[in-house]
């Protein structure tokens, strides 16, 4: 049997973009690591829409075109002072909506599905009373994550702003410096939304082989009451958590530590989406303290993704851990995105202390 740094190092080496024959074989050689440690391995294939990551950049573009029409509304006496609030209120609802679609794999704009799979394993015959959640997949954009959190932020002060502009224009007319400056605004939240298309490929060393490396971790100092779930398609919508959470009963009689990107810097973030799941992270706190490195309870941050939502959303507790800082954010969703120089020793020592309690 392969030690898991020899598997680590294999998986490693392949750009796991979901749909791909990298993917796959990365998820062959967890799976056969699985299996030597006495896990009966099953897996949960889907199908996806590759087109769900063009949702956030659609609108972006959308907003940008939005403010541009919006303008004539906000600075004419002639037009009715409720036709500016009408289109707005409108045009964003659409907008909404028709990301939504996309994002969520229901509108795959002409693009082919991909297939992808979760691996669900389990040892013994007694259900796992916790889950050990990591992704595989990895993927590079034309931003890194830190880039996509400025877009989300901007995206988001520029609708607040917006919606400030037709709400005053209900009492008048707008100068046209105001209404220019909202919509210069959109157009550069739609450009900067619009760098989240996928550019090139990552190996994803520290988004999540970090965190399949603490998995493994977890699932080697086990004593057989935990099972693992390793996700697919994280990066395209979550969609391997979310069809787990959809095809999987009675989700509230387990627990769910979902382990997303481990560091070598930073915090040890732990972050809750309920009261159940802040519950969970204060049984986790204790068992991780002793690790040495300080730890913040969080919930989860705008613009940030993570497979415990859907399970918390399925009423299961649920938690994800994570460390990094703003220079990880920096690296992950790209091609810098290496092995070289990362240690996986937190890593391996979070798998073993998410298991201790």
């Amino acid at each position: 049997m392969p030690t898991l740094r020899q598997t680590a190092q294999q998986i490693l080496a392949l750009p796991r973009e979901a749909g791909t024959p990298e993917a796959a074989q990365a998820r062959e050689l967890v799976a056969a690591h699985l299996r030597a440690l006495g896990y009966s391995v099953v897996s949960q294939g889907f199908t996806f829409a590759p087109s769900s990551l063009r949702a956030f950049p659609i609108f972006g573009a959308g907003l940008g075109g939005l403010a541009l029409v919006l303008i004539p509304f906000l600075i004419s006496v002639r037009l009715p002072a409720w036709a500016s609030l009408a289109l707005w209120i409108t045009g964003l609802a659409a907008l909404s909506i028709v990301a939504s679609g996309v994002g969520l794999g229901w509108v795959p704009l002409g693009e082919t599905l991909r297939e992808d799979a979760n691996l669900v394993a389990t040892r013994g015959e007694t259900p796992p009373s916790r889950w050990i959640v990591a992704h595989l997949d990895s993927k590079a954009q034309a931003h890194s994550m830190a880039g996509r959190l400025v877009a989300v932020w901007m995206v988001g002060v520029t609708v607040v702003a917006l919606t400030a502009l037709v709400l005053v224009r209900l009492q008048g007319a707008l100068p046209l410096a105001w209404a220019a400056a909202g919509a210069v605004a959109a157009l550069v939240a739609g450009f900067l939304a619009g760098r989240g298309r996928i550019k090139g490929r990552s190996l994803g060393a520290r988004d999540n082989g970090t965190g399949v490396v603490a998995a493994l971790a977890a699932a080697a100092a086990s004593d057989g009451r935990i099972g693992i779930l390793i996700t697919g398609a994280e990066e395209f919508g979550l969609v391997g958590a979310r069809v787990f959470a959809r095809l999987t009963p009675n989700l509230q009689a387990a627990e769910f530590v979902n382990v997303d990107t481990i560091d070598q810097e930073g915090k040890l973030y732990l972050v809750s989406h309920n009261a159940s799941g802040e519950r969970l992270a204060g049984s986790l706190e204790p068992h991780l303290s002793g690790l040495g490195v300080p730890i913040q309870r969080r919930r989860l941050p705008l613009g940030i993704f993570v497979d415990s939502a859907p399970l918390a959303r399925a009423h299961a507790p649920a938690v994800t851990v994570g460390r990094l800082t703003w220079r990880t954010l920096r690296c992950i969703h790209t091609q810098a995105d290496t092995a070289e120089g990362l240690s996986y020793r937190v890593a391996e020592q979070v798998g073993r202390a998410i298991v201790s309690n």
